[in-house]
């Protein structure tokens, strides 16, 4: 029964693991969509997505899109590329770590998601959207199950060998 148990929670921890390196390899793609718009003509690209999108440009949203596309310098877009390879680093080590059980993994999963759950219930609360609720769902599955591994395999196995000690005393 306890080979089960552990193959089953290590094939949670891997769907995490690959869920995780998923959201890294998109933002790595991205990134290197971001670097392709370097010394090029993002605004040419942009008024093309306008019109592949038949939008009108002169309308308002348009507008505000290819004028603000026209203002983003070089600078930004490396600045905007350098953050997303960050975004992957931490993603491919975090996916690295889930998929060989690593409770240090398993804590920075946890934390790192429910850093994001105040934020998309704000975002839901100020307009419903499917979407919306399908990565908060997504997200609240993630680190409530990290969370109860976490909670059921976080303490280390007792030696029965080794006497029952107790800790340091702390003197308050």
């Amino acid at each position: 029964m306890d080979r089960l148990a552990g193959e089953t929670r290590q094939r949670g921890l891997r769907v995490v693991a690959v869920f995780e390196g998923a959201k890294g390899g998109l933002v790595l793609i991205t990134g290197f969509g971001v670097l392709a718009f370097i010394h090029q003509g993002l605004h040419d690209a942009a008024e093309e997505l306008v019109r592949h999108l038949h939008l009108n440009p002169a309308r308002h949203y348009p507008r505000i899109f290819l004028d603000a596309v026209a203002r983003v310098t070089d600078t930004q877009l490396w600045l905007l590329a350098l953050s997303a390879f960050l975004y992957v680093v931490v993603r491919f080590i975090e996916a690295f770590g889930l998929w060989h059980r690593k409770r240090w993994a398993e804590w920075f999963g946890a934390l790192s998601g429910g850093i994001y759950i105040p934020v998309e219930l704000f975002e839901l609360a100020r307009g419903f959207s499917w979407v919306k609720l399908m990565v908060l769902a997504v997200n609240l599955a993630i680190v409530a199950y990290l969370g109860y591994e976490l909670r059921t395999h976080g303490r280390l196995p007792r030696n029965p060998s080794l006497p029952n000690v107790p800790g340091p005393s702390r003197k308050t």
